[in-house]
């Protein structure tokens, strides 16, 4: 790409400061609501699958394709973020993202079969996968550098509290309205961000010369596709006993080998632009926002059923008790955005770590009698420590890469955490069904009709009684598989604090910042 070109990527992904700053709260208040409107709809929908099921007369495999297919079309779109606003400016771009979006989440509510909203949801995903990385890039482009603490906090919030209220907020729209809500809540809040964004955002200067790498994008696309949907959709399958899993291993084998020795050779052509991972606290950062989606979003996943096959909660009751995790990471970003600047970033993300290994430490200890608050400040604890993680790690992510780069930068940030969180949520319900099965195996060696305890308790010749006391050991052979996946989060967290060495240090990696904005009060 000439130079001249490269001027161009860098005034559409990084205005300058004079054209947004007059109307800043404004922009950073839209921005938010289309942030915040697209991660909760990651996990909004997902108590409201069974109610889905019936109206749409569907089965149990086909209805999972409603979120699958949400997953994959976001997945393959995200990387797009950086051509598309280079290529159309950020304000048409986030206009039509919003627009998009906002017509898909009304067509969901509308739907009267299976093939429809599937349909709606893909188009939610295409259009809802620029979202979070074009808030990110807009908010670091119109925030003066000694205030983007403060600015990646408030893009955090959105971002990490998002997936955590999603399931409260769905389970009490479902419960007290219907299904058809969870995607209409979307319109009004659209709206909204569609109205400031196209009243406030003023800058929209593009390069329409821009060329894509249309075979770097095919090749990725088939390897992120098909990456989230096999890990989507492998543990209902089987894993590898299943055809369809083999198959799509095999093409992200196949994508993932040509994408690598594309970028390789084509230089500052291709779709994933080198220079990326030549900046190593950018390189860095993507590893770390990989482990933290893993951990945050496997937790968040394995919380409710728990408390739902285990302790009898209902959908509603398990989001208020799981909702509370959120509180703890906005409180901590609102923190951590003051400590910036007084700290060094590096000691408040291993605190952040150290943090949120305890309290899944914590949770590593459960037993199946809990009380509410037993729930409640593992959650709120490890909230908070995700929160002090989150900001400094966005803000040091970007420290040092050229203003050109942000736009397909943040794609890739967010597409690492979406890939983090999707092999975590596989992993870790996996680890659940396969522990399950190992522990009720070993409980029930222990257990025999000729022993005199187990004959004083029931009586053999019962298959009730047997039936109960099955019930009674897949019971506890449940609860020590999900300890073990908290035990295995636990270890994973600890595991990524050492990794913290190899980020740069946050002095010299402002000083050695190309960008840096004026100070602008």
């Amino acid at each position: 790409m000439a130079e001249d070109d490269l001027s161009n990527v860098a005034e559409v992904l990084a205005p300058p400061l004079s054209a947004l700053v007059p109307n800043r709260r404004m922009i950073a208040l839209s921005i938010m609501l289309a942030t915040l409107m697209q991660t909760l709809d990651g996990t909004i929908a997902n108590v409201a699958l069974p109610n889905m099921q019936g109206a749409l007369s569907a089965s149990q495999d086909e209805i999972t394709w409603v979120l699958t297919s949400y997953i994959v079309s976001a997945a393959i779109a995200t990387p797009l973020t950086g051509w598309l606003a280079t290529r159309f400016g950020v304000k048409y771009l986030l206009a039509a993202a919003i627009s998009g979006f906002t017509i898909a989440s009304g067509l969901c509510g509308l739907a009267d079969s299976l093939l429809q909203i599937i349909v709606a949801r893909v188009l939610q995903g295409v259009f809802g996968a620029s979202l979070v990385p074009l808030s990110q890039t807009i908010l670091l482009g119109i925030t003066p550098r000694n205030k983007q603490g403060q600015a990646m906090a408030l893009w955090g919030v959105g971002v990490m509290v998002g997936p955590i209220l999603g399931p409260t907020l769905g389970g009490w729209l479902t419960d007290s309205l219907n299904w058809r809500w969870v995607f209409f809540i979307n319109v009004p809040i659209g709206a909204l961000a569609l109205l400031g964004t196209l009243t406030y955002l003023n800058q929209n200067e593009r390069s329409p010369g821009q060329s894509l790498d249309f075979f770097g994008f095919v090749t990725l696309s088939l390897a992120v596709g098909g990456l989230q949907t096999l890990l989507d959709r492998g543990e209902q399958l089987d894993w590898f006993s299943s055809i369809e899993i083999r198959v799509e291993a095999v093409i992200v084998l196949i994508s993932t080998a040509f994408f690598v020795v594309h970028t390789m050779t084509v230089g500052r052509r291709s779709f994933l632009r080198r220079e990326l991972l030549t900046d190593r606290n950018f390189g860095t950062g993507l590893l770390f926002i990989f482990v933290v989606g893993a951990v945050m979003f496997a937790t968040r996943v394995l919380l409710p059923p728990m408390l739902q096959s285990l302790m009898n909660y209902n959908a509603l009751s398990a989001g208020l008790v799981s909702a509370p995790s959120g509180i703890g990471t906005m409180v901590s970003m609102l923190l951590v955005s003051r400590l910036i600047g007084r700290f060094d970033i590096r000691i408040l993300l291993v605190t952040g770590f150290a943090i949120s290994a305890f309290a899944l430490w914590e949770m590593s200890c459960y037993s199946p009698v809990l009380s509410r608050a037993d729930i409640v400040w593992p959650g709120v604890i490890q909230g908070f420590g995700l929160g002090l993680v989150f900001v400094p790690l966005s803000t040091l992510t970007f420290s040092t890469l050229r203003n050109d780069l942000r736009g397909d930068g943040t794609a890739i940030y967010s597409l690492m955490r979406n890939i983090g969180s999707s092999i975590g949520i596989s992993v870790a319900q996996t680890y659940i069904t396969r522990n399950t099965q190992i522990a009720h195996a070993s409980l029930a060696a222990h257990l025999s009709v000729f022993d005199a305890t187990v004959r004083d308790k029931l009586d053999p010749s019962s298959p009730l009684a047997l039936a109960l006391l099955n019930e009674q050991v897949t019971h506890q052979a449940a609860m020590i598989a999900y300890l073990d996946d908290f035990k295995m989060l636990y270890i994973a967290t600890l595991l990524a604090i050492p990794l913290v060495a190899l980020i740069r240090s946050p002095q010299r990696a402002v000083g050695s910042s190309r960008d840096a904005h004026v100070p602008v009060d």
